[in-house]
Order: C-alpha cells, then structure tokens, then sequence
C-alpha cells in the first residue's frame, strides 16, 4: 500500500531541473577579485593624507595641461604659412591684402605683423610702430606662459612630499618594531615599509608627466617668440629670406626687439 502512494506521489510531483552552476552557491574561487576602484581606495587609505594631497595636485596639474593645450590650439600655434603669405604680400607691395589675410589668423606671429601693418598704413613713426608690436607681442607670450609656475611647483613637490610620506612611514614601521621588542612579526615590518614605499612612487608617478608636459609647453612657447621676433623684423627689413630659414638660424634666442639695419 505504501508503495503505491509514494508511486503516486511521485507521478504527481513536478521534476525539478538540474540545477544550473549559476544558481550553486559561490565558492571562494568563483569569487571576482576587487574592482580597480576598490584597490585605489585601499592605496590611498594605506597612504593617508600624503597621497590625498599628491592626487589633488596631479588633478590641479593635469586641469592646467589640459586649459594650456585648448589655449595652444585655439591660437594656433602651428600655423606658420598665414604669417609668411602675409609678409610675402607686403613685400611686393600688397598693403591691403596682407594685411587682411593676418588679421584673420589667431597665430601671435600673425597678430603682430596685423598691428605693424596697420601702423605703417596709418604712416606713425617707425619706432612708435615697433615699440606697439613689441608690447603686443610681449603681452602674447605672456599669456602663453601663464600658469606655467603651478606646474613647477607641483613637479618640485610631488618628489619631496612622497619621500616626507616614506621617510613617515618608515618612522613608524620601525616605531611598531621597537614596541614589539623581542616578538616582532616580519609581516608586520615588511606591511609598513611597502605603504611607506607607496608616498614615493606616487609622488615620482605625479611628477615624470609633469615635468615632460611643462617642457613641452615651455618649447612651444619659445618657438614662438622666436616666430614673433622674426615676423616683426621681417617687417621693417628688406630682406626676402625664408621664413623657416630665419626661424631656424634664430634658435636658441628670446624674444627680443627687432633692429632694423643700420641702427
């Protein structure tokens, strides 16, 4: 009797279906591994204030890069063929067409030559029109090495407050040692010299982009003065060089005023 109620019972039950490895409960292996902010905010918990103070400034640093870089290409810097076909123009005599082809590019070169031209238009002096667009050249590369001390700092910084924070950590690392006197743990030590190590490495991972980005912006910034130096001398000289001649034998100097010859 029994055994035809169990029969029963079973016809009636619904089969369950195998259970699929979605549904088993996880084991200590299937377990994902801590996402990458889950690391950064163990390291710089490990780190304390010393990393929260470098990464506020690689924020500060990478936000000036960037502004530098907009600011860089909305000047175009790299555009060297308007100022030429413009001085070109003037030297054969094309006053009005030179002149509006540099009044429409953004590049400093081109911004000087547009304010020799439109002084020699109005026939000022010649020395008062050099002395304008010396000043206004000035002014230009003024505002392209603006924020260029900020990054100075920070690349300066960076090294030293990453060693602070090691040299900190050691202190204390070797603080717990002394405490622990006979009984001292490996782990323990080895533990406190590794988050003493972690200041240096951010500090040197702050300061290397820094340091190459800042160079990079100072040699732009050179290379146009140099431009600027020579378009404005081209200017009131008669000579027809190449403007990437003149560029080229100019290397290595400033920003200066322009002599015309003879003087």
């Amino acid at each position: 009797m029994n055994d035809e109620l169990n029969a029963a019972q079973a016809a009636t039950t619904p089969e369950m279906p195998p259970a699929s490895p979605d549904m088993l409960p996880a084991s200590p292996e299937m377990v994902p591994p801590p996402d990458m902010l889950q690391q950064s905010l163990e390291l710089i918990q490990a780190g304390g204030p010393v990393v929260i103070i470098l990464i506020a400034m690689s924020v500060i640093a990478l936000t000036i890069i960037l502004a530098k870089l907009w600011q860089f290409a909305s000047m175009r810097l790299g555009d060297t063929r308007t100022t030429e076909r413009a001085l070109r123009l003037w030297r054969t005599g094309r006053a009005d067409e030179a002149l509006a082809l540099a009044q429409r590019s953004a590049n400093p070169a081109a911004q000087v030559v547009t304010v020799a031209l439109r002084g020699m238009r109005r026939g000022l002096p010649e020395e008062r029109i050099r002395e304008e667009a010396m000043r206004h050249g000035e002014v230009l590369v003024e505002s392209l090495r603006g924020w260029f001390r900020p990054l100075e700092v920070i690349s300066s910084l960076a090294p030293l407050l990453g060693l602070f924070g090691t040299v900190q950590g050691m202190i204390e690392a070797f603080r717990q040692m002394e405490a622990a006197g006979n009984a001292v743990n490996p782990s323990v030590l080895s533990g406190g010299i590794w988050v003493a190590l972690l200041t240096t490495a951010v500090g040197l991972a702050v300061a290397i982009p820094t340091v190459a980005a800042l160079n990079w912006l100072e040699r732009r910034t050179e290379r146009t003065a140099h431009r600027i130096d020579i378009a404005l001398s081209r200017v009131f000289s008669d000579e027809l060089t190449d403007f990437h001649q003149e560029e080229a034998s100019h290397a290595g100097h400033g920003f200066r005023p322009a002599v015309a010859p003879g003087e």
